[in-house]
């Protein structure tokens, strides 16, 4: 018999992933900072696993030593990039945290039901040595480094915004563009080496968010419309994309998962539409809306209309469909996108929103000017709170789990019933072979029972990867 040759974490391509296990655990960042609960962030480790005794239920929560982080985003020390490496290991999670600046190292390796802390990155080191703050996107690299998008100075001003390395050991190593190329503004990236080409989505400047939505923020040019190519991986900025009116607040971005292919979509809130980018002929960049979510006219609200406010968007490991959400709007969606230019809606299902029945918000007819509100169905008992914000899809394509925070003082603007009651984590069934999208009525997480009160929950992870995470070069 022939041995099999060692590899690094992850899988060799794409496709192979989705024949991975099954996922049994997810963590979950869950956040008190915003709450008016003083109490640490914490690392929910929830059971997923339909066979478990403790399946639908959190097991294991780990709190983070500090007040006021914020966690929002993570990320794994290593992914399917460092696949070709065996002396590479997928054992940590990385925890950003957007308002304190801190970046936490969360040992997954030991323990994966109950992880624990290995490392605190402080946010003075950081500003120290990059003058970087408000860490976003955490993506690792084949060289063992980590690399994490910040949004500004340590003052929150946009200009301060770059690319934060760590190294193997999660030291502070600088910064990851070259001098003088940092872009305008900064949020999500992602990167796909065979074409030599990192792209970076875009918000506005942390004074400016942080501080709850201004529709005259819009207005006035503090939210941004961009995106920023670079060459990868030496980091020099060779183009800016402006999405223009039609691409205001481009946040969550994503290549097709197929090293290959030169194409993939970025979700822009603000403006409800779903933006392809792909390279040219001649070797630039250029883009397209390939999807508009129209607003809904609404009476009983801030203003007539109502945006569907994309915040997240993922793509199936076979890069067959795109899913993303509407965060006001209350609908999580799935599109075939084997025609990249030509997507095809082929699932829809409501599980929240600000036009739902029992809501004072109610959604009014163009054509006859009847008014209607969306069904949203009860979980176990449980009424859904606010609008779905976060999604993660099993590596076999036909799970997708949602969660509803966005981010605290957003959250509490917006959906305020969220905050004082907590928030929930759904799953939701998905055809994949002719779509559609199904609530799983034997699986609810209410955040709202928490031992120290509702908390927020945000971004979910798996242990082992999952499409959000792992690149491929």
């Amino acid at each position: 018999m022939g041995c099999r040759k060692r590899t690094g974490p992850g899988y060799a391509t794409p496709l192979e992933a989705m024949s991975g296990p099954k996922e049994t655990l997810l963590y979950v960042n869950c956040i008190y900072n915003g709450t008016g609960r003083k109490k640490p962030d914490f690392l929910a480790t929830v059971d997923v696993d339909p066979n478990s005794s403790t399946y639908s239920k959190v097991i294991h929560r780990l709190s983070m030593p500090y007040i006021g982080d914020e966690l929002h985003h993570s990320g794994l020390n290593a992914c399917s990039s460092c696949h070709g490496d065996p002396s590479t290991t997928r054992s940590f999670l990385i925890l950003p945290s957007v308002v304190s600046g801190r970046v936490y190292v969360i040992d997954t390796q030991k323990n994966p039901k109950a992880p624990s802390l290995h490392k605190v990155v402080q946010s003075e080191d950081i500003v120290e040595k990059t003058g970087l703050a408000y860490p976003h996107t955490s993506h690792c690299l084949a060289s063992g480094d980590i690399m994490i998008s910040c949004l500004g100075d340590e003052d929150g001003n946009a200009k301060g915004n770059g690319f934060l390395l760590l190294d193997s050991e999660f030291n502070v190593k600088g910064r990851w563009e070259k001098p003088g190329h940092s872009p305008l503004f900064s949020y999500d990236f992602w990167y796909q080496p065979r074409h030599r080409t990192m792209i970076g989505s875009s918000l506005g400047a942390p004074a400016t968010f942080t501080r709850g939505f201004n529709i005259q923020h819009v207005k006035d040019g503090l939210y941004a419309r961009h995106l920023h190519v670079y060459s990868w991986p030496d980091g020099e900025l060779k183009q800016t994309l402006d999405l223009g009116e039609t691409g205001l607040t481009p946040l969550e971005m994503r290549f097709l998962h197929d090293p290959c292919k030169d194409t993939g979509y970025v979700g822009c809130a603000y403006t409800s539409n779903i933006v392809r980018f792909f390279k040219t002929e001649d070797g630039s960049w250029s883009h397209e809306v390939v999807i508009s979510v129209k607003p809904l006219k609404v009476q009983n609200w801030i203003l007539p209309e109502l945006p569907g406010f994309i915040t997240d968007i993922l793509i199936s490991l076979d890069d067959r469909f795109l899913y993303f959400i509407n965060w006001l709007q209350g609908d999580i969606r799935q599109y075939n996108i084997e025609d990249p230019k030509n997507p095809v809606l082929v699932g829809q299902v409501y599980v929240g929103g600000l036009v739902r029945k029992g809501s004072p918000v109610v959604a009014v007819t163009t054509e006859d000017g009847k008014t209607w509100q969306s069904d949203v169905p009860e979980i176990q008992g449980h009424q859904l709170r606010g609008g779905p914000n976060m999604i993660q899809l099993s590596l076999d394509g036909k799970r997708l789990y949602a969660t509803n925070s966005l981010f605290s003082i957003w959250d509490r603007q917006f959906y305020p019933e969220l905050v004082e009651k907590g928030s929930h984590m759904l799953q939701i069934d998905v055809d994949t072979m002719k779509g559609g999208l199904k609530i799983n009525p034997n699986f609810f997480i209410d955040f709202g029972a928490e031992p120290d009160g509702p908390c927020m929950a945000h971004e979910m992870r798996y242990p082992g990867g999952d499409c959000t995470s792992d690149i491929w070069i």
